[in-house]
């Protein structure tokens, strides 16, 4: 079975949402399908998108693990984007949780540290 994903973000202020998340992500959007949507490919066949829609905003939670844990936490803080809350579960599995300006989550987690 193969399984796409298109994952939504509502945002009150697209503009300022699109800057954010192209920190976030590192990239500008792989595409535009309108003029209130910005959409960015995080894996094959997997999507995050923002979409201008104040009513619904600050209410999404998302959390995608990521092999490259670290560097990437690490890249994103350069981008100047600190996380809010970083967790670290009883099995070794890290979260690192943050929050765009209408406090929508979007959080990575990645396998226990080697260290």
């Amino acid at each position: 079975m193969t399984i796409d994903l298109f994952a939504g973000i509502p945002v009150s202020d697209y503009q300022a949402a699109l800057a954010w998340y192209e920190r976030l992500f590192g990239t500008p959007p792989a595409f535009e399908p309108n003029d209130s949507e910005s959409v960015w490919e995080v894996a094959a066949h997997r999507y995050v998108y923002v979409v201008h829609l104040p009513e619904r905003a600050g209410h999404a939670l998302h959390t995608v693990f990521a092999s490259d844990f670290d560097t990437r936490i690490s890249e994103i803080v350069e981008r100047g984007l600190s996380p809010e809350r970083r967790e670290t579960y009883d099995n070794g599995v890290r979260k690192a949780t943050f929050r765009d300006p209408d406090g929508n989550e979007f959080a990575f987690g990645g396998a226990p540290s080697d260290t």
